[in-house]
């Protein structure tokens, strides 16, 4: 039988359902010391003096660390370079210091350690450090940080201004002379907070001994987390070991380097005990923001719904400093306004600007949710406007499958796709016509209000640069037992057990026979980690491609025990066949064998059964969704109840249903909690207004609806394996969708456009209005 294709549940399932998981705060080590961090509660302010000297003297207190105590050691933190084909128009960015040194520029910004022999010890002493700060007004607005005369938050720069980019192409002047409308709208993008399960920890241990860093971080990219530390601490990288153990939840927050991934293994070399730093919630949300963009479309279309060309300025939120993954958000959301339409013209200009806020970057999606929202709202006030179908208008507008490969005017190249199949499909199984006619009937006063909402979206998958590049590398023993590691590391996917189907169908094997390892820098020399929907399509590449160099050479030693030529040797079930004579055959764990003993080689095979090899996707695969919803909207309390939601994916080949499944179902949720709940707010002097769960309102269960999924299967042709990612791809269709439905169902009372998220104060504040929310 083939695996692939197998709902096959997550082999890594029993151990954390059972609580035999370990991360990071489960790590124990002997000596151990705790740390905690004094943060900045100024959004914006001089720093006069730090008096440290009371938590110095407390009892239980190692060490006291400012930004003075380590500015010329060690470095600030690392970005993106943004070349090539990362090549951005203007960029001035300014690192993230390990810790603050004259200025703080966010609330929560890390300005002391301390190190304690207990945890509650040196949050104790956390308190008693007295700094005297001199206050400066908070920069908050995107739009009034760049204005004439707005005063720098980074002097040095001389500019609020981030980065600039423009892309651009077709005749854009001849698309609006030619319009017979020009659809015109702003949508705010609001900043949002990843929430993973476990928040971000470090332990670092330095041995002397061994003059080796060994480093434990919940985090979704351990290679390049060695790199960089190794980097900042002026250290060999064969001298730092970076595991990451079991994660709960990255969602691209975990694939940035922060200050406590360095500060933390600085201290356990000064001091040479472990030390253990980990967050707690209300750090978590002071530290990372996903989002933050402001875009002006304006649309060129003709009265059939044809798009002629769009005009877009697009404002992102950057916050304070650049992390890792600052500057590559709005970069990728410029690219990606295009959405799955063949707009012949477009001009794209992308503002990023530093404001007194935490850093932006990526957040799952990184730029797919933040330039399809705008989009798809636009193609839905379309059909407003001009008394057309949404459905219809998307239909016109999509890139036919004869038109593959496609370059955008923004310089993207799809690779291939059935756009029109995926939306039939999803407009057939939510009887969408039905519900259609349902929310045009005129209704009683006191009944709610029936809308219904559409998004057609595409998502790249493996990003650029360096994250199209991925190593695998597999061993068989002389018992037959498989071994791969791969630099994927999972926090949830469930690439250990894509991965082991992958193996089994190439060599003929149970994916029970196959051990995926990860996430440890000593025992795999490199890797990107997971990110950008990258894990089969870069990771499963790389392994699909050492494959063949094993099962090339196991086939030369099959021929050779079973007397065969090469092409008649088969896999199957465990043993290794010769197809035109099933009697010839061998166990597979003695074809494993006989690999290590050079009496039963052919002439010029060497011993031995470990291969490894890399692999560099040579350009994106899109995967393609279509999702309809279906909303109940209450005039009296602006309540909105969700009751259908439809969505097909097409993710390319797809090797496990079952995680496909599971990452729709997540994807979703967090779509919906973007369209509904989620927000970050801040007070005009910059403070968090949301800085626990009790104010940041994800969705629980009892709040996603049942979902009718569905899948497509078109093969990209970029990769060996045909995969397209599908992580992201529904928390890029699925906040407009639910927006779409929402806004559709108030349109008939002359509401616009409302900015998510869809709150009930929101919604009843439009109704009692009539117009714009």
């Amino acid at each position: 039988m083939s695996y692939s294709g197998q709902p096959l549940k997550r082999v890594e399932d029993p151990r954390l359902v059972t609580g035999k998981g370990s991360f990071v705060d489960d790590i124990q080590l002997p000596n151990m010391l705790s740390a905690a961090v004094l943060r900045s509660f100024h959004a914006h302010a001089r720093i006069r003096s730090i008096d440290v000297s009371a938590a110095r003297r407390l009892p239980g207190v190692v060490a006291v660390l400012t930004g003075g105590d380590i500015a010329r050691e060690v470095k600030d933190l690392p970005t993106l370079a943004m070349e090539g084909s990362l090549a951005v128009d203007e960029m001035s960015p300014m690192r993230h210091p390990i810790l603050a040194k004259t200025t703080v520029c966010y609330v929560g910004q890390p300005v002391a350690v301390v190190v304690a022999q207990e945890r509650y010890v040196a949050q104790d002493a956390v308190e008693l450090i007295q700094v005297d700060y001199d206050p400066l007004p908070p920069v908050l607005d995107s739009f009034a940080a760049i204005q004439e005369g707005a005063t720098p938050i980074h002097q040095e720069l001389g500019t609020n201004l981030g980065l600039r980019i423009h892309y651009g192409g077709g005749n854009l002047e001849g698309a609006f002379a030619q319009a017979d409308r020009v659809i015109r709208q702003r949508y705010h993008v609001q900043r949002l907070a990843p929430v993973p399960l476990e928040t971000r920890g470090v332990v670092a241990h330095y041995q002397p001994q061994e003059d080796l860093l060994t480093m434990w971080s919940s985090t979704q990219a351990p290679h390049r987390v060695r790199q960089d530390v190794a980097q900042l601490l002026n250290r060999p990288e064969s001298r730092v070991r970076v595991i990451a153990p079991d994660v709960g939840g990255g969602f691209g927050e975990k694939d940035c380097l922060f200050p406590e991934e360095v500060v933390i293994p600085y201290l356990s070399l000064l001091l040479g005990q472990p030390v253990k730093w980990v967050e707690d919630r209300r750090e978590n949300l002071l530290a990372f923001h996903g989002r933050g963009h402001i875009a002006d479309v304006e649309a060129a279309v003709k009265n059939d719904g044809t798009l002629l060309g769009m005009r877009v300025r697009l404002m992102a939120d950057l916050g304070a400093y650049f992390l890792r993954t600052t500057p590559a958000v709005p970069f990728l959301a410029g690219h990606r306004i295009t959405g799955p339409y063949k707009t012949p013209a477009m001009s794209v200009e992308v503002l990023g600007v530093y404001t007194n806020k935490p850093p932006t970057g990526a957040y799952r999606g990184a730029g797919g949710p933040e330039a399809a929202f705008c989009v798809e709202r636009t193609v839905d006030l379309i059909a407003q406007d001009l008394n057309l179908d949404p459905a219809e208008v998307r239909r016109k507008n999509f890139l036919p499958p004869e038109a593959f490969p496609y370059t955008t005017p923004t310089g993207l190249t799809y690779d291939s796709g059935n756009y029109e199949r995926g939306l039939d499909r999803a407009l057939e199984l939510a009887e969408y016509a039905r519900w259609r006619e349902r929310a045009r009937q005129r209704r009683p006063a006191e009944e709610p209000l029936i809308g219904v909402g559409l998004a057609t979206v595409v998502k790249a998958s493996g990003a650029y640069g360096d994250y199209r590049t991925e190593h695998a590398q597999v061993a068989i023993d002389p018992a037959g037992h498989i071994v791969v590691q791969t630099g994927i590391f999972p926090h949830g996917q469930g690439s250990a057990t894509t991965f082991a189907q992958i193996v089994a169908d190439e060599l003929g094997v149970s994916p029970a026979e196959v051990q995926v390892l990860h996430g440890d820098t000593a025992k795999f020399s490199s890797g990107q980690g997971t990110a950008a929907s990258r894990g089969l399509t870069v990771g499963g590449s790389a392994l699909y491609l050492v494959l063949q160099a094993a099962r090339q050479k196991l086939s030369r030693i099959a021929s050779h025990l079973l007397q065969c030529p090469v092409e008649d040797v088969t896999f199957q079930g465990g043993r290794v066949f010769n197809r035109t004579n099933l009697e010839q055959n061998v166990a597979f764990s003695g074809l494993a064998s006989a690999a290590y003993n050079k009496e039963c080689l052919p002439p010029g095979v060497e011993v031995g059964l470990e291969f490894s090899g890399v692999y560099t996707l040579p350009g994106n695969p899109y995967a393609f969704g279509a999702h309809v919803v279906v909303v109940e909207v209450d005039r009296e309390t602006g309540a909105i109840k969700l009751l259908r939601y439809v969505a097909v994916h097409d993710c390319g080949r797809i090797i496990n249903p079952k995680l496909v499944d599971g990452q729709m179902h997540g994807g979703i949720a967090q779509g919906i909690g973007q369209a509904l709940t989620e927000g970050i707010v801040y007070s005009p002097e910059g403070q968090l207004l949301t800085g626990s769960l009790m104010d940041y309102a994800i969705p629980t269960a009892e709040k996603v609806p049942h979902l009718i999924l569905e899948t497509m299967e078109t093969p990209s042709p970029t990769n060996p394996l045909g995969v397209r990612g599908i992580g992201e791809l529904p928390t890029v269709a699925a906040p407009v969708a639910v927006a779409n439905a929402v806004l559709d169902a108030l349109s008939r009372l002359g509401v616009r456009h409302i900015d998510t998220p869809l709150t009930p104060e929101k919604i009843w504040r439009a109704l009692q209005s009539g117009g714009e929310g």
